[in-house]
C-alpha cells in the first residue's frame, strides 16, 4: 500500500511539473515572439530611414543636377542658389594699394552677397564692430584666429566700400574712398606686425586700425 501511495503522491505531482514546463515554453514563446516584434520594428525603422535619407539626396540631386536637364532648375527659379563657379569680385574705385594694385589682406573664393547699397551699409558698420573686438585676443595665443577673422571681415568690407563708393553722390565719392584707403592702409600693417607675432608693434598698429573702424561706424550709421 505504501508503494501504491508514492506512486499516487508522484502522479499527483507530475502533472504540476509538466504544467509548469508548459508554462516556461510559453513563457519562452511570448519572449522569443516579442524580440521577433522588436527587430521587425528595427527593420521598419532602418527602412524608413533609409527612404528619407534616399529623398533628401535625390531633392538635392535635383538641386544640383538642375542644370543638366535631368531634373527642374531649382537653383535658378529661387533667387538665391548660384548654378555657377564663384564670380570672381573686382573693384572699380581707387582703393587698392598703389604699389602692389591689390590688397594684401583679400582673401580669394568668397562669394559676396548683393545686400543693397543699405545692406552694404550695416554689414560694414557690423564688420567694423566685429574687428573693434579683435583687441581681447591680442594677449592671447591665438595668432592664427586672429590673423583669419582680421582678412574675413576686410575682405568683405573692401568690396562692400567699392560697391558702396559708386553708389553714393558724386560730391560724397572722394570722401568715402579716403576713408576706406586710410582703413585699409592700416589693416595691411597690422597684418605685418601679427604677421611676425610682434605683440608692441600689432597692439600699436591696432589702435590706429580701431580709431578708423570707429569712423567707419559712425560713418554708416
Amino acid at each position: 500500500m505504501a508503494h501504491l501511495a508514492n506512486l499516487h503522491g508522484a502522479s499527483e505531482t507530475l502533472p504540476s511539473i509538466f504544467k509548469l514546463r508548459g508554462d516556461l515554453r510559453r513563457t519562452r514563446k511570448r519572449v522569443t515572439i516579442i524580440g521577433f516584434l522588436c527587430k521587425k520594428a528595427e527593420q521598419i525603422q532602418e527602412q524608413s530611414f533609409q527612404a528619407t535619407r534616399r529623398s533628401a539626396l535625390g531633392l538635392s540631386s535635383i538641386a544640383i543636377l538642375g542644370n543638366s536637364g535631368i531634373g527642374p532648375a531649382l537653383a535658378e527659379d529661387n533667387g538665391y542658389w548660384l548654378t555657377g563657379p564663384l564670380p570672381v569680385p573686382t573693384v572699380d574705385n581707387d582703393i587698392v594699394n598703389k604699389e602692389t594694385g591689390t590688397r594684401s589682406f583679400l582673401k580669394k573664393g568668397l562669394y559676396i552677397a548683393d545686400v543693397g547699397t543699405k545692406g552694404r551699409m550695416l554689414r560694414l558698420k557690423k564688420y567694423a564692430f566685429d574687428l573693434i573686438a579683435l583687441e581681447d585676443l591680442m594677449d592671447k595665443d591665438a595668432w592664427n584666429y586672429f590673423t583669419k577673422y582680421l582678412r574675413l571681415k576686410s575682405t568683405f568690407m573692401y568690396y562692400d566700400f567699392d560697391k558702396l563708393i559708386s553708389a553714393v553722390p558724386v560730391d560724397e565719392k572722394q570722401p568715402l574712398t579716403d576713408l576706406a584707403n586710410r582703413l585699409f592702409d592700416c589693416v595691411e600693417k597690422l597684418e605685418d606686425a601679427v604677421k611676425i607675432r610682434d605683440i608692441s608693434q600689432t597692439e600699436s598698429r591696432y589702435k590706429d586700425t580701431k580709431t578708423v573702424l570707429q569712423e567707419v561706424m559712425d560713418r554708416m550709421a
